[in-house]
């Protein structure tokens, strides 16, 4: 059980979903306990028993969430997470995930566009150093066949990347996006984005959002000025870290019913993710 948390890290950047790895990594501690004894210490090395055995259940998810994500009702993000200190405080803490460069909304979003192969040979080689004899084995590829899965990842990912910016920096642009758009200041929020923004929601159906990405920074704006006439007076937004990252959460009557992701680049946003889908949102959960 000492290797729980390492499985969840894994499967959540696998998956993009803290429930669908923890769904995962039950899977894999249900295949090892009906096992007999006799077969459990037969296996030599049971970390990477089970690693091998949660990465084939995270590939066989992959594929088909992609026919799942077809009938999604609008667009499909990851689940954004909440800082260890802002988590939930019933949560396990084998459960919570490990905050680093390899869990930000940009790189996630990434990783959505990748192949269910490409994308476990990436995540097992390039974030948690996995030699390619053994992603060979667990993805069922040659060794040779799974470096060029993972360096085709790696491009896609290097492509997209944008210069990283110091925390405090990308946090003083939060900080002030907050603070125009309470004030319903809509030159101030252009001021503040860059030309080609793009924002994306996800709402699953289960909340109101807008269902198609809204591009450009007056289109941005302006959407944003009419959330604030809707459910500023309503709601509470709040700093906090998303993803190891700057962002907001939105709170109504004490419930926070929507994760705010930010991308900065040269002192201005460049995309905005908006969570609403409250399936996604157990992390932030309090009470």
């Amino acid at each position: 059980m000492d290797e729980r948390r390492r499985l969840i890290n894994l499967g959540y950047r696998m998956l993009g979903s803290l429930a669908e790895a923890e769904d995962a990594v039950q899977e894999t501690y249900a295949r090892w306990y009906v096992m007999t004894p006799d077969e459990r210490s037969a296996i030599e090395n049971p970390a990477a028993w089970l690693t091998t055995v949660a990465s084939r259940i995270c590939l066989n998810v992959l594929r088909s969430a992609r026919v799942r994500r077809e009938r999604y009702v609008g667009q499909w993000l990851p689940e954004p997470l909440p800082d260890v200190r802002e988590w939930d405080g019933g949560a396990d803490p084998a459960d919570r995930v490990t905050l680093d460069e390899s869990i930000s909304m940009a790189f996630l979003v990434v990783l959505e566009s990748m192949t269910p192969a490409e994308r476990v040979a990436f995540v097992l080689h390039d974030v948690f150093r996995y030699p390619f004899d053994e992603v060979a084995a667990i993805v069922g590829r040659t060794p040779a066949a799974c470096r060029q899965l993972a360096s085709s990842a790696r491009r896609r990912v290097d492509t997209a990347r944008a210069p990283e910016r110091p925390a405090t920096e990308q946090a003083r642009v939060v900080r002030d996006f907050k603070q125009a758009w309470e004030a319903q200041d809509i030159e101030a929020l252009i001021g503040l984005l860059d030309p080609d923004v793009t924002a994306i929601a996800d709402g699953g159906g289960r909340a109101l959002t807008f269902v198609e990405p809204i591009r450009g920074a007056d289109d941005v704006a302006g959407a944003w000025m009419q959330l604030a006439r809707r459910a500023l007076g309503s709601h509470v937004l709040v700093e906090c870290t998303v993803n190891g990252r700057p962002g907001l959460v939105s709170r109504h009557e004490g419930a926070i019913v929507t994760v705010f992701a930010f991308d900065v680049a040269d002192g201005r946003v460049t995309r905005i993710w908006v969570v609403r889908n409250p399936e996604k949102l157990r992390a932030w959960t309090t009470g």
